[in-house]
């Protein structure tokens, strides 16, 4: 179960032994069935969550509409971040998809580490970072490609999601009409079907 976290820090920095226990030691192992919420709207974040296990996804609601900004599976992060970072109340709902295997951090045990380690709180800056930087190219996607362009690299790059997420929620997070999704999937089926047929 360590293994996967151990080789998620190792992208940012190399942690002593003494300093990658004490951050284990302060993480709570958290398993939830499919459809769980961790978070509501109106809540107060407190986890930041490591995915050992299992897909979640984070969205918040617009005239009624889910819309969907992340998905996270198995060694990424995920919480609702500007709750956790600022205190203030969440605009987010972060719910699990699958059965899922979390290390969850608390941010009074998270402060404590920072207080202690300062290369734990050199990680925290940089993990504060990567999360700036993955939102940033979301947000630039969706507005630098279009609605084919956008289904066709997601499906390249996230084969994987792409089967595990349920249509629904992949429309909502590429930006895409239910229906126009269904289109595109059913045009990429016929084609992978006519290329099988003539090898």
């Amino acid at each position: 179960m360590l293994n996967m976290l151990q080789q998620y820090i190792g992208r940012f920095i190399t942690l002593t032994p003494d300093e990658l226990a004490a951050l284990t030691k302060a993480m709570e192992v958290r398993s939830y069935d499919k459809k769980v919420r961790l978070i509501e709207p109106g809540e107060n974040e407190e986890y930041l969550h490591f995915i050992n296990k299992g897909l979640l996804r984070k969205f918040f609601y617009k005239g009624g509409q889910e819309v969907i900004t992340q998905l996270g599976r198995e060694g990424e992060l995920i919480c609702s971040s500007v709750s956790f970072f600022t205190g203030l109340p969440s605009t987010y709902a972060v719910e699990t998809i699958e059965h899922s295997i979390l290390l969850s951090l608390h941010k009074r045990e998270l402060e404590s580490l920072y207080d202690r380690y300062p290369r734990i709180e050199t990680l925290g800056r940089l993990l504060i970072t990567d999360l700036f930087l993955q939102k940033e190219m979301w947000e630039l996607d969706r507005i630098r490609y279009d609605t084919k362009e956008r289904f066709v690299r997601f499906v390249l790059e996230n084969t994987d999601l792409f089967r595990r997420v349920p249509q629904k929620y992949l429309a909502s997070y590429l930006n895409i009409k239910p229906e126009t999704f269904s289109r595109l999937k059913h045009h990429l089926s016929k084609r992978v079907a006519e290329t099988a047929a003539s090898n």
